[in-house]
């Protein structure tokens, strides 16, 4: 299967949404809250029309899962999965950490998956058994054996007092363990940076597709390994994601483990 236009495509809707988040990086108006505390702004709602516009003007019959209109059924097996803004709390106090993802599935699996950090124009590509790229260059994961010399990153969700303790728990077990530890506040950049071996794991709870979808693609085809807490192999539909360069994986299981 030739993957290119579908990259193509995913690639121009994310420099169409880039213009507009730029454009309203400290230009919001209205900010909703949603359920759990989560909000969602203007830029949220403008940037996935226009993904989705792009998206459905070459390809008509696919399906697309967006983070804030839902699922749009389509007429093929072909569904994209995308996020407008990962990393909306960010980006509503102005912070200059977040992103745009977008992803391909073919039935259950991930063939395409495109992050773009507009702040400084980093554009991740993965495509299926082709490897993973930062702006046209391949990357790889960390060399690093050690979760002692390693620098990890994690998330805490919308709900995280509903899950206070073993959240914690997990987080402490990890920073007394690591080199270091760092919270972005936008999941598809910790995969990518993970991806470009930045980080040497990542973990959170209670992802969306939207979150991980493209993200995950990326780690494993930059050599890393992505599986749930408990050793499954990895899907949108988890409730939990371990992402890693591999080499730190099963000492990150135990420290995961309750």
């Amino acid at each position: 299967m030739d993957l290119e236009p579908f990259k193509h495509t995913a690639i121009k809707a994310a420099r169409k949404s880039a213009r507009i988040l730029r454009a309203r990086f400290g230009n919001i108006s209205r900010i909703r809250e949603k359920e759990n505390a989560e909000i969602v702004t203007e830029a949220d709602t403008q940037s996935e029309e226009v993904i989705i516009s792009t998206i459905q003007a070459d390809f008509p019959d696919h399906a697309v899962l967006g983070e804030e209109c839902g699922l749009i059924v389509g007429a093929s097996e072909y569904k994209w999965i995308v996020d407008p803004l990962d990393g909306t709390v960010n980006f509503a106090h102005q912070i200059p950490i977040f992103s745009i993802s977008i992803a391909l599935a073919v039935g259950d699996t991930i063939v395409v998956g495109i992050i773009l950090d507009p702040t400084n124009d980093e554009l991740y590509s993965a495509v299926s058994g082709q490897g993973a790229q930062l702006n046209g260059q391949p990357i790889q994961v960390s060399a690093t054996r050690t979760i002692a010399k390693s620098l990890l990153v994690t998330g805490f969700p919308y709900n995280v007092q509903e899950i206070f303790e073993p959240v914690m728990v997990r987080y402490g077990r990890c920073l007394k363990a690591s080199q270091g530890m760092r919270r972005l506040g936008s999941a598809a950049l910790d995969l990518c940076y993970v991806a470009c071996g930045r980080f040497e794991g990542f973990w959170e709870q209670n992802l969306k597709p939207w979150d991980s979808a493209a993200g995950s693609l990326m780690v494993v085809e930059a050599g890393g390994k992505v599986t749930t807490f408990a050793d499954q192999p990895y899907t949108v539909e988890h409730a939990e994601i371990l992402a890693t360069n591999g080499r730190i994986h099963k000492e990150m299981l135990g420290l995961l483990e309750l």
